[in-house]
C-alpha cells in the first residue's frame, strides 16, 4: 500500500478517535463523569543480594456501570543487578474489567513495555532495547476497592518477557 495513504489513514483514525473521545467526555461531564472515574495502581519493590527492583504503575478506570470498567495505566520500572546489568522499563496498558457478580471480577489487560537493558562490560553482551507486549487474562475476588487474584500472560515469551513466569498473582486497588 502507498505510504502516503497509510499515513493519511492513521491521521484520520487518530482525529476521529480524539473527536469521539472528546464528545464522550463532554457528554459525560454533565452526567457526573468524574464520579465514575477510579484511580489506583501498583507499587513494587524487590531487593536481594546485589539486586534492586522498583516499580510505579498508576492507573485509572472509568466505570460504565456496576459490571463494566475500562481504563489506562502507566508503568515504570528500574532494575539493577550489581556487576551484571541495569535496566529501565516503561510503557502503558489498556485494562478491561467485568464484574460478573460483585465479588467475581474478570480482567483483560494489554501491556506494552519498552525494555532498555545495559550489561556490565565484563560480560561482553550486547545491550537490549526492545518492546515487550503482554496480554493478561485474569480472575479475581473483589471486596470493596480491593481485588486479588491470578492472571495469565497469553503472549508470554520466555526469552523476551520481563516477567519470570506467565502466571502472576495480583492485588488491585481502585478508589
Amino acid at each position: 500500500m502507498n505510504k502516503k495513504i497509510i499515513i493519511h489513514k492513521k491521521a484520520a483514525f487518530i482525529i476521529l478517535f480524539f473527536l469521539g473521545f472528546n464528545n464522550l467526555v463532554q457528554s459525560q461531564q454533565s452526567n457526573d463523569f468524574w464520579n465514575h472515574v477510579r484511580f489506583g495502581g501498583g507499587i513494587g519493590l524487590g531487593f536481594g543480594d546485589g539486586f534492586f527492583s522498583g516499580t510505579l504503575a498508576p492507573s485509572a478506570i472509568y466505570e460504565f456501570n456496576e459490571t463494566v470498567a475500562l481504563g489506562l495505566g502507566l508503568n515504570g520500572t528500574i532494575n539493577n543487578r550489581k556487576g551484571f546489568y541495569k535496566s529501565t522499563i516503561y510503557g502503558g496498558s489498556l485494562i478491561g474489567l467485568v464484574n460478573v457478580i460483585p465479588q467475581l471480577q474478570f480482567s483483560s489487560e494489554f501491556e506494552k513495555l519498552r525494555v532498555n537493558r545495559k550489561y556490565d562490560a565484563s560480560f561482553n553482551l550486547p545491550d537490549d532495547n526492545y518492546w515487550s507486549p503482554a496480554l493478561f487474562l485474569g480472575l479475581g475476588y473483589r471486596n470493596g476497592n480491593v481485588t486479588f487474584g491470578i492472571r495469565y500472560d497469553v503472549l508470554y515469551d520466555e526469552k523476551k518477557s520481563i516477567y519470570a513466569d506467565p502466571w502472576m498473582p495480583f492485588v488491585r486497588f481502585y478508589f
